[in-house]
């Protein structure tokens, strides 16, 4: 759960996003969402120029049908365990800015395993900071990096996935070490 105030996204009196099938449990609404998403990750992704547009575009797709503002930058600060993501008001400028070095870097291609691993895990602790949208920040990160990941010629083995390791990785790469993360990214291409 995140630290919000004054929080938009909520039912009044509640920490429930508001959602499109008004569900207001928050039970319900972590079912349905994981339920949805999923599905929608396994129709065909939208397609783009693996930029910051594209990216809002992978949001919209996997939450289009429970948040009426999926793909759009979130409007309020957020936390976590007390931890600040980027402001909002400087979320498209990071973004923009976090992409473009992306492009500037051939979006990771023609690199070894290891170095691809290490810049892959600074530019998704990058993305994870920034944490764009009120919700499904997580999932549009790891289905935006598995496209980056295929353009880059290093596929994930998304199996060999272990949720645990990744999020404690995240964790550390929020915390300044993107040593555990660029292990799970090496993890995952091996």
């Amino acid at each position: 759960m995140y630290d919000a105030i004054e929080d938009p996204y909520t039912y009044k009196n509640s920490t429930v996003l508001v959602n499109k099938l008004d569900l207001q449990n928050q039970a319900e609404l972590d079912a349905f969402e994981a339920e949805i998403s999923s599905a929608r990750a396994e129709e065909p992704l939208p397609e783009g120029s693996m930029d910051f547009e594209h990216y809002k575009s992978i949001h919209h797709h996997l939450f289009q049908d429970v948040y009426q503002w999926a793909g759009q930058p979130r409007t309020v600060r957020i936390a976590k365990g007390g931890n600040p993501f980027c402001f909002p008001e400087n979320i498209e400028g990071q973004a923009n800015k976090l992409f473009d070095d992306l492009r500037s870097a051939d979006h990771l291609r023609n690199l070894d395993a290891k170095t691809f691993a290490d810049q892959a895990a600074h530019f998704l602790a990058e993305l994870n900071a920034i944490h764009a949208f009120r919700e499904g920040n997580g999932r549009s990160q790891l289905t935006f990096f598995a496209l980056v990941a295929d353009y880059a010629g290093h596929p994930l083995k998304i199996e060999k996935l272990n949720p645990d390791a990744m999020l404690a990785a995240m964790i550390a790469s929020f915390d300044g070490d993107e040593r555990p993360l660029a292990d799970v990214i090496n993890d995952l291409i091996a």
